[in-house]
């Protein structure tokens, strides 16, 4: 189970790597079907894109001894299920957004059970596996 959660959290971290890239190279306008965007949305847009490579590094750092940072784990997953609820918010606000947007703010909103899994490897008897 250790392994399988270690796999799921590894393919799950090239979403931030992807949205990181494309957000800082590609800019607001890359999101916004190639209209143009305020120098200040671009910028803030760009600028917030970082904080992906961020979550990036960060679930990489878990992977490198899962058992002993599990509270940077629940931090991270945190953040998501945060970011989620925000989108959740601007979704019942302002509309729904593009498909792949939803399946990103369904991901975020399932990100806890991502903390039950941990949970369960952690105390799960066995050798430990790097």
């Amino acid at each position: 189970m250790r392994t399988a959660l270690k796999i799921v959290l590894m393919i799950l971290s090239l979403i931030p790597l992807y949205f990181a890239v494309t957000g800082v190279f590609g800019g607001a306008v890359s999101v916004n079907g190639g209209d143009a965007v305020s120098a200040g949305l671009d910028n803030q847009f760009r600028y917030l894109s970082a904080y992906y490579f961020s979550l990036f590094l960060l679930i990489w750092y878990v992977l490198g001894d899962l058992d002993n940072r599990g509270t940077v784990l629940r931090m991270l997953v945190l953040a998501i299920f945060l970011g989620g609820v925000a989108r959740l918010y601007s979704y019942l606000q302002v509309g729904p957004p593009p498909a792949d947007l939803i399946l990103g703010m369904a991901l975020e909103l399932g990100a806890p059970v991502l903390v039950l899994w941990h949970r369960i490897v952690a105390h799960s008897a066995g050798p430990v596996v790097p």
